[in-house]
């Protein structure tokens, strides 16, 4: 047999295209040739496959050997393709069955042992592979994130002799029978009770917890902007399987490590302020996944928000509407979802003490607008709730005996509540609904209106503000267990609109 096919999986963005590795040998003088738009990593898979088989105890044709990686037009990347190109040269050598190659896939890198390595975005071709209905031969190390896709059929592999002795029928592997099995869990997340005081900015957090809104706080250094952000994961609700398995997919692309203990927890991330637009977005030559995707599904922090670089920030206002980042490169386009829950912090000025009632604040009005200045309006529009969170009395903190604050169980447990009467009612949080279901699902009564009219010509309110304060009044009602918005929801909903606390309606 002069020619033999074997099936794997690409990685481009978080899709996995079928690729078919076509190997062909041919008379004339020894030669090894990859095609197909393969890139450094797939060239250099040669000389890895070369040893691989040689280290395994198989011959090497002394042939002109071609691979062909089909489609032609797609870019190939990695050491994914090692195993079937191995797999391929042995079938057309009549060293292994060729027949047995049929309707399964391979994946995986080899040493030049002939050990199979872990490859990154294994998930994807795991997900694409189940849905085609195929068996996929992978990497031991790279099992534990591939049996989360429960319907997969999937052999594990540590050595380049275990599939060929499988295939020529010497030593039968079996399909892996544990898929994983975790329950939500919130062991080692940061409990909110920790933090002393600052009802308002609970009550905010609680809030934006339940209808996963976007989050500002704004208030001098030390009075606990972090400690609440940190803490905001250990009351929002588990993650969904489908939910999890979206992220863990971004996780794969991403070559993160794997942990089953934790896979349904919200993700948190927290970027430094020195970080760059492509850090956030993602991007790259062959596009990659950035903070905002990493963090699917859970919470990007960002402190110290005014000192990010105002560029970078705006790179944020398209996915914080859509749930989604596109890349386009001149190699080709990837996209990537986001859908994430932004939590940021600031000073009031630059040297975070306005208002201050001993009057510490040095800053003149033109720093102080010019720093606020930095973020500008289209962004803070999409930020639901804002909030001030103030330097808290020094009885809080020396108090011996202090009022015991509400655990995150507790407010946990409201929290999903509301969660839950959301995805009943709509399908989803209420920071996702769209204009037709606001319509729907957000009516207000005469009162209500009347009122919400005076706050949007107080406070110059958009069209979009006034569509997340119908949202955040939504969120408000959940938690109260109301079926219907009233008067305080909304009054509530309007207070988190305004950062000056000066700010009248009336």
């Amino acid at each position: 047999m002069t020619l033999a096919t074997t099936l794997c999986r690409a990685s481009v963005g978080i899709e996995a295209p079928l690729v078919t590795v076509e190997v062909h040998l041919a008379n004339g003088l020894p030669a090894f040739h990859i095609v197909g738009l393969a890139e450094k990593a797939v060239q250099e898979s040669r000389e890895r496959v070369r040893s691989a088989i040689a280290n395994a105890g198989f011959e090497f044709p002394a042939r002109r050997i071609t691979v062909n990686l089909a489609p032609a037009d797609l870019p190939k990347e990695g050491g994914r393709f090692d195993l079937p190109i191995a797999l391929g040269i042995l079938a057309t050598s009549g060293q292994i069955p060729a027949e047995k190659l049929e309707n399964q896939e391979f994946l995986g890198e080899l040493t030049l042992s002939g050990a199979v390595h872990p490859v990154v975005g294994t998930l994807p071709a795991v997900v694409a592979a189940s849905h085609a209905g195929r068996a996929l031969f992978l990497p031991q190390q790279n099992l534990a994130e591939a049996s989360l896709v429960s319907q997969a059929v999937l052999y594990p592999l540590g050595h380049l002799l275990q599939v060929t002795a499988h295939l020529s029928g010497d030593a039968p592997l079996e399909p892996s029978q544990d898929p994983v099995q975790s329950e939500p869990g919130y062991a080692g997340l940061p409990d909110l009770a920790e933090v002393r005081g600052q009802a308002q900015a609970k009550r905010a957090l609680t809030v934006a917890a339940a209808g996963q809104h976007n989050l500002l706080f704004s208030g001098p250094p030390g009075s606990g902007k972090s400690m609440l952000a940190q803490r905001l994961p250990g009351i929002l609700p588990p993650l969904s399987e489908a939910e999890a398995l979206e992220h863990a997919t971004i996780a794969s692309i991403a070559g993160q490590d794997f942990d089953p203990a934790n896979w349904r927890q919200r993700p948190y991330r927290a970027p430094h302020h020195t970080s760059s637009a492509v850090a956030l977005v993602g991007g790259g030559s062959t596009p990659r996944p950035g903070e905002i995707s990493l963090v699917h599904r859970g919470v990007l922090f960002l402190d110290e928000l005014p000192e990010f670089p105002r560029h970078v920030l705006e790179v944020l206002r398209e996915p914080l509407e859509t749930g989604q980042i596109s890349i386009s490169r001149a190699a080709g386009k990837a996209e990537f979802p986001a859908r994430f829950q932004l939590v940021a912090a600031m000073n009031p000025c630059p040297c975070g003490h306005l208002g201050d009632p001993a009057g510490n604040c040095r800053c003149t009005s033109e720093q102080i607008a010019r720093y606020q200045g930095r973020i500008s309006g289209p962004l803070l529009d999409r930020i639901d709730i804002q909030v001030q969170v103030p330097t808290q009395p020094a009885e809080t903190f020396i108090d011996n005996d202090p009022v015991p604050e509400i655990p995150s169980a507790r407010i946990r447990e409201k929290v999903i509540g509301a969660h839950y009467r959301q995805l009943e009612r709509q399908g989803c949080a209420n920071a996702q609904l769209e204009n037709g279901q606001l319509e729907r699902h957000c009516r207000l009564d005469r009162e209500c209106r009347a009122f919400l009219l005076r706050a949007m010509n107080s406070l110059g309110l958009s069209a979009r503000g006034y569509h997340r304060i119908l949202r955040v009044a939504r969120s408000i009602a959940d938690l109260a267990g109301e079926e219907a918005i009233a008067l305080p929801h909304v009054t509530e909903a309007v207070g988190y609109r305004r950062l000056d606390a000066g700010a009248s309606v009336y």
